[in-house]
């Protein structure tokens, strides 16, 4: 009989927090609620078979766009930074790799960067850091002194369908914690993808083209 309870208490608090983070993931009651910090990490149990979220920790964020939108945070590619930007002066500097963000849009880049004062085309995601899409932007954090500290370069990112994401947080897939700077530019990178190929997409649902609702907002790029 404990033991029933016990599993009935840990799902009742899963669905609890998924509908506290779709909560804030809704629609905001004012503009100024739109525009707000919000941001969560979702580490995934070590079971997940969908390969492309396998022992990856996923930054959440709800004010890229009408939908969730996320960035695999500890998934490095075999990929340096300078292959991006050959023409900048002195690309030896560009020592760190691309990261895999997700499945969704793998042809198209975004980053998250630490700056003091907000930025033009870059949204907040938390107290002091930023996220963008926008090249010329990235390009001037790139031939800054240490071009690499503080940014983080992702190929692709990371959707869910309407109703996908609560369910998985739901039935355990993923552990929420809060999103921090440390966390985001300093917590341990797992094994290199691609391991052997591309990402075959275990749950097909997360690696399709989004409708419109799930694709990275466009801030210039």
């Amino acid at each position: 009989m404990r033991n029933a309870c016990g599993c009935y208490l840990r799902d009742v608090i899963r669905a609890l927090c998924a509908f506290l983070l779709l909560l804030g993931m809704s629609s905001p009651a004012s503009a100024d609620d739109a525009k707000a910090m919000s941001a969560i990490l979702l580490v995934a149990r070590s079971e997940l078979p969908d390969s492309n979220f396998r022992d990856s920790v996923v930054l959440v964020m709800n004010n890229i766009g009408p939908a969730p939108i996320g960035v695999i945070i500890n998934r490095p590619t075999r990929i340096g930074v300078s292959g991006l930007f050959p023409d900048l002066e002195r690309p030896e500097r560009l020592d760190g790799k691309l990261y895999f963000g997700g499945p969704v849009d793998i042809d198209s880049a975004s980053f998250l960067f630490r700056a003091d004062t907000p930025p033009e085309h870059a949204i907040k995601v938390i107290d002091g850091v930023y996220f963008s899409a926008n090249r010329e932007l990235l390009r001037k954090l790139l031939v800054r002194d240490k071009p690499m500290d503080g940014v983080r370069i992702f190929v692709g990112h990371s959707g869910w369908a309407p109703g996908q994401l609560e369910a998985e947080i739901a039935r355990g897939d993923w552990t929420l914690a809060p999103a921090d700077a440390e966390a985001i530019f300093h917590g341990k990178s797992e094994r290199p993808w691609p391991e052997q190929q591309a990402p075959d997409g275990g749950n097909r649902s997360r690696g399709m083209k989004p409708s419109r609702e799930g694709r990275v907002t466009n801030t210039g790029i």
